[in-house]
Formats: structure tokens, sequence, C-alpha cells
């Protein structure tokens, strides 16, 4: 079919710059034009159908572009069906590149009812990309006030959500002082200013633009839209913008999708079944993708406005091109490193923001220049993406999960590689985890919890700990023990971040949660209180299982040593629900890691205290004194069970293992005092078989009473050779008997 002449003013064939872009022909047969030759003479009846559906849009094209005068819906019945044909076609398959310019032409005119024109502008979901010219095109109908205002208001919703569907952008970009312009209508006003802000380059940040924003915010008051422009326009030019803005905002802009976002998506997936070529026309890549969701289409750079072919031919002829100072560098043509270094200064990020997500280079480059206003755009995508995707959030996307699955795992590899946390993120997180079943994406949830950024504890604990804690309780124990994993992933994430930026040169930009250390102190706290009541309740319901404590003990091994390896004036001990069912474990690993977290705050406490006594400067922290005192009635009770055999007489905690005499001989038990010695202990009685094994090879009695004296110091150096290094270490730091002997031994 020949390109058709606009009944506005005559115009040359558009000119297609996508090398996978075809014309309508090529799209009404399904596939490019160099497949032609490979399609049967034989039709089948599908394909006949799709044929005449085809010839209707044909007509259905040509009659909107010849209406000359006013036609109104009521009585018309050609008029009825041709945009019936519109309608339908453009909910199965999606409409062509060629026949946008068309409708949106029409629509924008005022050559029709307004209820015509809506149901046109509604109509335009795009097929594969949407030709810029049609869209600079149809801007221009805007300047001559021949549609209503509704009808400029959808035609704007409907620019912001298929931005990412225009081929190219250039001549949009020229256009940003019309668009400008029209902020001083407070109907059009908030989707102009998020148009505004997908388009804002650097150059496009001028001090007469950001006067007109002020006025604006002091005539309207504190609107989300303005703020969010003028955040963008601080974050490219801080000296321009000295008024201060909120740091965070829940969201900018107001829901613009309409009807197009759930048009679009059934679009996809019916083309991606219905035809593998589809795939290919897809926003103009040749690489198949598993199903063209939102976050698949933005995760592969786009091309830039420049002409493909020529930029082949460019490189070829003239290598020198790519590294010029004086034009920005297009991100697709970044391959090196060397690249990246010589052109690092000069790169325009895409305007798909989730093809930074997988592109090493461009995560290097976030790194390096730590440019807000590319967080900044990130933020506002990931965002928009995670709400609207979520599989639980959001209805009929369940068939959906494998892929939700891969893009949360990219952004959890995008956050470990930058090492930092994304508030978007967060965000979706504080709102979806009410709404989460803990089986869904479960690794990847989890994974993202760890990455969460440092907040308030008020926000934290009504958004992720009370949600999270009914989930905890409520399910296995896989997921009792990988929740706390992601927790202490959590804490170390926090404790890395503190580190990295302890020695920042201000410390109001660090501390940023409360403006000081306390609030980091505070923070972390709550997030130990938090997983040691979760860790109590969950040891009693489950019935103290060692794959549980493992990994609550794993937890306790980076809060014991937070003074010292982290720098952090805080130290909290394991509730008793905690301890004493460690210490009493029949598993020797959990005896034995619990032997190491009490040699670590031991070590902690005594470098702390040592601290104090020096005075040599004023401590902001001090540990209290019931800290020291706790960890002393832990010791007692340890050193009691043991290796003095005296735990039921000498433990004074309040929930300690203290027994009158008369209670342990109704017991039965003979040897009640030494039930919990290293010899006795039911973790570690199999190490004493083996010993006496091996003592007395032929003595089959296992008379554990031979297990004194020197012996009782060969048992040591035996369980010692065994692999208990967390006994080895707690016995000699707090045993000066067994210490001494050592040294003297040596």
């Amino acid at each position: 079919m020949q390109r058709r002449q606009s009944s506005k003013t005559p115009k040359q064939p558009l000119q297609v710059h996508h090398k996978n872009q075809t014309d309508l022909s090529a799209w009404r047969k399904g596939g490019r034009i160099h497949l032609e030759k490979s399609v049967q003479n034989d039709q089948s009846p599908n394909d006949q159908k799709n044929d005449s559906k085809q010839d209707s849009l044909e007509q259905a094209l040509s009659y909107f572009e010849k209406v000359q005068d006013r036609v109104s819906l009521k009585k018309n019945d050609v008029l009825q069906k041709h945009l019936n044909t519109v309608e339908s076609i453009a909910l199965q398959r999606g409409l062509p590149p060629e026949g946008f310019d068309v409708l949106l032409n029409v629509a924008l005119s005022g050559k029709l009812a307004d209820t015509v024109n809506t149901r046109l502008l509604k109509s335009l979901v795009p097929a594969s990309v949407i030709p810029e010219n049609s869209v600079v095109s149809s801007v221009s109908w805007l300047c001559v006030s021949k549609c209503s205002s509704n009808i400029q208001l959808l035609f704007l919703r409907w620019l912001i959500t298929v931005f990412d569907f225009i081929d190219h952008k250039e001549q949009l970009h020229a256009l940003y002082g019309f668009f400008f312009s029209f902020l001083q209508d407070e109907k059009m006003c908030p989707y102009v200013c998020h148009l505004l802000y997908l388009l804002t380059r650097k150059e496009s940040v001028k001090p007469f633009r950001i006067r007109r924003l002020l006025d604006l915010q002091a005539k309207m008051g504190m609107q989300s839209h303005l703020q969010a422009l003028l955040s963008l326009y601080k974050l490219f030019c801080p000296e321009l913008v000295t008024i201060t803005l909120p740091g965070k905002m829940k969201t900018y802009f107001k829901n613009s999708e309409g009807p197009w976002k759930a048009a679009i998506n059934t679009v996809r997936r019916r083309n991606q079944e219905n035809s593998p070529v589809s795939q290919l026309l897809f926003l103009g890549t040749a690489q198949p993708q598993s199903r063209k969701r939102k976050w698949n289409t933005q995760l592969i750079i786009p091309a830039s406005s420049t002409n493909q072919n020529n930029l082949e031919e460019d490189r070829e002829k003239n290598h020198v091109d790519l590294y010029s100072t004086n034009e920005s560098f297009p991100v697709e043509q970044l391959q090196t490193f060397s690249q990246l270094l010589q052109n690092i200064h000069h790169l325009e990020f895409p305007s798909q923001m989730g093809s930074v997500l997988t592109n090493p280079l461009l995560l290097h480059y976030m790194n390096c220049i730590k440019d807000e206003s590319i967080y900044l755009r990130l933020y506002y995508w990931m965002g928009q993406t995670l709400q609207e995707e979520c599989t639980w959030c959001v209805a009929d996307n369940n068939r959906y999960e494998e892929e939700f699955k891969d893009f949360l795992e990219t952004v959890y590899k995008t956050e470990c590689f930058l090492q930092e946390g994304f508030s978007s993120c967060e965000e979706f997180l504080y709102r979806s985890l009410p709404l989460w079943d803990g089986f869904c994406c479960r690794s990847q949830i989890l994974r993202l919890v760890s990455w969460i950024p440092l907040s308030s504890f008020s926000e934290m604990k009504s958004h992720l700990y009370d949600p999270l804690a009914q989930l905890f309780f409520t399910s296995s124990l896989y997921f009792k023990c990988s929740v706390l994993e992601s927790l202490k992933e959590l804490l170390q994430n926090w404790l890395n971040w503190h580190v990295i930026h302890l020695d920042s040169e201000s410390d109001s930009q660090v501390y940023s949660l409360n403006t000081t250390l306390s609030g980091l102190v505070n923070v972390v706290a709550e997030l130990i209180h938090f997983v040691g009541w979760i860790s109590t309740a969950a040891l009693r319901l489950e019935n103290n299982p060692t794959f549980l404590l493992y990994f609550i003990l794993d937890f306790y091994e980076t809060v014991c040593d937070m003074y010292l390896r982290y720098n952090l004036p805080l130290l909290i001990m394991p509730p008793a629900g905690v301890f004493y069912p460690a210490l009493l474990s029949m598993d020797s690993v959990s005896l034995n890691q619990l032997c190491y977290i009490m040699y670590r705050y031991r070590t902690n406490l005594v470098a702390a205290k040592q601290n104090e006594l020096s005075k040599k400067k004023i401590l902001q922290f001090k540990f209290s004194s019931q800290t020291y005192q706790e960890y002393n009635q832990y010791i007692i009770a340890m050193v009691g069970c043991l290796w003095t055999s005296s735990a039921f007489q000498k433990d004074i905690h309040p929930q300690g293992l203290r027994m009158d005499d008369e209670l342990l001989k109704k017991t039965t038990v003979q040897e009640f005092k030494t039930s919990f010695n290293i010899v006795y202990h039911p973790a570690m009685m199999g190490y004493a078989v083996l010993f006496l094994q091996q003592a007395w090879p032929d003595d089959m009695t296992f008379n554990f009473n031979l297990i004194k004296g020197k012996k009782w110091n060969w048992y040591l150096e035996y369980l010692y050779a065994q692999g208990l290094k967390g006994l080895k270490v707690f016995i000699e730091s707090s045993i000066n008997r067994v210490s001494q002997a050592s040294h003297s031994k040596a």
C-alpha cells in the first residue's frame, strides 16, 4: 500500500529510520519483507481472515484520512463501521507504525466529535514502534487549538504511556519549550510535568523555567508534579535551584496509563503467540525474548535517534568519531571498558532506564560519576514497573510469575553490583509485603529485603517487621530460616555502609535517617531486638530444631562483633530464649557456635571497657551496665555447665537453670550435677565415647569417670583436634586453669 497523504498538508512519505521497521504491507503479512518468498501460496483460513481484517483496516485508514468536514457519529453507519474496525484490530493485534499519522491527525484536527476522537485516541495501541514524525506532526495540531482541552489532555496521557515505544526522540526534545508553555493550564499541568520529566536533559534547565516553576508553586501550593520537575532541575543544576525540596516522595505523578497499558500487554502476548517474527518488530530488537513484558523490553539498550546503518558506516570509516569529546557518545556503541573511560564525561543514558540494569559498563558509570539525575530516573522507572507488574498486587498477573522473578533477580544483582539498595524497591516492599503470601517469588523478595536502605524504626516496624512477623510465625521451618538469613544480610549491609561512610567529610550527608550516628544505632538495635523476639518464638514453635538454631546463631555471630569489626558502638546480648536452647542443644555444632559467639562478646566488651577507662577522648556512646551484667550471667551459666558442674546451683539469670537439690533428686538422675559438662553433655557425649575407645581400646564399659585429671586435659586436646575451635577459644579465654596449663605446657 502506498503511503497516504495527510488531509492537512501534503507530506513526503515517512522515512523509516529503523532497519527492522516495515511498511503496512509487510506488517499485514506478519513478517519482514525478505520473508515474503517463504510464504506459501495456499493460505490457511486464519491467514485469509487476517487478510480480510487488514483490508478493512486499510479502508478505515483511507476513510479517516479523507475526512474533510465535521462528521457526526449519529446515523452515520460508515463512520461507525470504520471506527469499530480500528478499535477491534488495535485491541487484537495493535496498529502498524504508519497508521498513527492518520489517526492522530484526524483525532486532533477537530473534524470529528469528541466522542469519536476519544475512541480513536484510546485505540492507539502500537504493534511495534511509533514513528517520531507522527508524534511531532500531531503535536503541531495543539498550536491551532482545533481540539478540545479534554482531547489534548487525553493525547498527553497517551504520549506519556507510549513514550518508550517512540522510535526516536530528538525532535521531541526540540519541542521541550512548546510543552513547557502548557504548564499554565492547571488541568494539564500534572501531565505536562510528567512529560517534561521524561524529556528533561541538562541543557533543558534554564533560569527562566525555574522561575516559572517557582511561580506556579507559589500559586498552586506544594504540588508533587512541580516538586518532581524542580527536583530534577536541582539535580542537573543545583546552583540555580536554591530552595529546599522534600527528600523523598512516595509518588510524583498521577497514573497516566488509562486503557493503553492493559491493551499493549494483551497485544504483545497475542502477537508473541501468533507470530515469532513479531519479536523482531517489537521496539526494533532483533533478539527474541521469552515474552515482551515491560521490563524485558526495557532491559535492552534501544537505538538512538541516529540511523543504525549510518552508524555502522561511520564506525567503519572513522573509529575516532566514537571518542569525540564534542558530541554525546551513543550508549548502544559502548562495548568496552576503555570506551567507557574515554567517553565517561559525555555519555547520555538511554530513555529506557531499564536497559541500565543489565549493562555492567553503565553500572560502572553510575558508581563512578554519582549523577543523581540518573538515580532519580532509574528510581522512577523501577518504582512504576514494580508497582504495575507485581504478580500478587495486580490482577491477572499470576501467569507471569517466572518473568517477574527474573526481573526481581536482575534488580537484586544490580543492587549487589552498586552495593546499595534502591529506595523504589523499599517502597515496593513496604506496599506489597502486607499482601504477600510468602511463597510467590520468595527467594527474590527476601533478597531484596536484605538491601533495604536505612530508614526510621517506626516506618520499618509498620511496613516491614509487622507483615514479616505474621508470615514468619505461620510459615514453614524453611521459610523461617530464609527470613533469618535475609535479616542477617540486611544487618551486614547496614554495617558495611557504616564502615564505608565512617570517614566521610560531612556527617550530615552520611547519616540522613536521623542526621546523627544515634539514628543508625537505634535502627540497628531495633532490628536485633526484632530478630531476638521472632527467634525465641520460633524455637518454641518448632521445638528447638538444630537447623533453625544454626541460622539464629549465625545472625548473632555478626552481632557479637559489631564494636570491633564494624566500629559501631553497640552490643546486644541474645535473649535467654536463644542462649539456653543453644547451651543445652544436643548438637555439637550449635554448642561450638555459641562458645565462639560468647568469646567474641567478651573480646568486644573488654575492648570497650578499656576504651572507656583510657579516657583519651569523650565517648558519645557507652555500653550500659545491663549489657555487662547479662554477659556475666551467661558466662556463669556456661562455665557452670561445661566446666564446674555447678549450673543448677550458681546460675543467677532469671530464666536460667537454677534449681533446688530436692527438685533435682526427684528427676531420679544420679549424677545430675555433671549432666552438662564437656563429658556428659548430650552434644559432647559422642566425642567422649570415641575418646574412650581410643584411650582404652580394650575397655568396653565406657566408664566416663576415667576422664579426669591428666586425662581431662588429653580429652580437651582431643576435642580441639576435632575442629571445635569455638569451644577452644571460649575455654582458654574464660577459664584461667586451662589457660595457665596450656601456657605452662607450651
